[in-house]
């Protein structure tokens, strides 16, 4: 298809796409079309900024995401930016101001999973194939900070296994550089990776060799003495976290708070 048919597809189909994302085939092609939802209202968001305030976290600071026209125009900006510098984000093919088409990241009958679902597919295997898999994450914030960037939502489940076995990251509807300083924006990246993943590895007992492969990643020359700072005043304000216990007794996101506290603090 050439690009006049993607614009044509997304003018048409937009305003008749009831979910917010959904797939299609065009000629064999695989593309996403992600439209505009509603506005999101500030009140929660100043509620969490009030709460990060006195909890005397900033790295807690929310990232608003206002929604609707607004987190198109984020995200495009920051896909485009992102690709600009080479790194693996879906490729816009068409944009309005209500939504935009992008190409799937992956091929036509081959999977393109989540590296969190990767991770925890892999826990049966045991901690080396958990951690080869986990690596992958912590590689990827390298690339994404040594280019001076942030991600949006760093979580596993948005870094995509392409089918050249690369990562991608997707999920930019709000930019943390706007809201902190970019040291805290990285923290943040680390902090979300961390978070989503800690669990998976205690479930395979991986947990020594991530904290040794943590250290590394934090002796890193993408890691300034900005962001060893803030993540040594964020640790002892993070201490109540050691006294949430590590079975199902609270939910599993007690258990993930828990386990990467355990890590962070090796």
């Amino acid at each position: 298809m050439t690009a006049p048919d993607y614009r044509h597809f997304l003018q048409q189909q937009w305003p008749r796409q009831q979910p917010l994302v959904a797939a299609y085939t065009l000629d064999g092609e695989r593309v996403w079309l992600k439209r505009a939802g509603p506005r999101h209202g500030m009140w929660r968001y100043r509620l969490l900024g009030l709460a990060a305030r006195v909890l005397g976290l900033p790295v807690l600071q929310p990232v608003p995401n206002l929604g609707g026209r607004a987190a198109i125009g984020t995200e495009l900006m920051r896909l485009r930016s992102l690709s600009a510098l080479g790194l693996r984000v879906p490729e816009v093919l068409a944009a309005c101001d209500d939504a935009f088409l992008m190409r799937d990241l992956g091929t036509p009958g081959r999977p393109t999973p989540s590296l969190g679902d990767e991770i925890e597919a892999a826990v049966p295997a045991g901690p080396a194939a958990v951690l080869s898999l986990w690596r992958l994450g912590l590689e990827t914030l390298n690339a994404v900070h040594g280019q001076g960037q942030c991600l949006s939502q760093a979580f596993a489940r948005n870094m995509v296994r392409c089918t050249d076995g690369q990562i991608a990251c997707i999920d930019f509807e709000d930019d943390p550089s706007r809201a902190l300083p970019l040291h805290l924006c990285q923290l943040r990246d680390a902090l979300a990776y961390v978070h989503s993943t800690a669990l998976a590895l205690v479930q395979a007992g991986a947990q020594e060799g991530a904290r040794m492969a943590w250290n590394d990643w934090l002796a890193g020359p993408q890691r300034g003495a900005d962001f060893r700072a803030a993540l040594q005043a964020t640790l002892p304000r993070l201490a109540w976290l050691r006294h949430l216990p590590q079975d199902r007794r609270w939910g599993r996101d007690a258990q993930r708070m828990r386990a990467a506290y355990d890590l962070l603090v090796s």
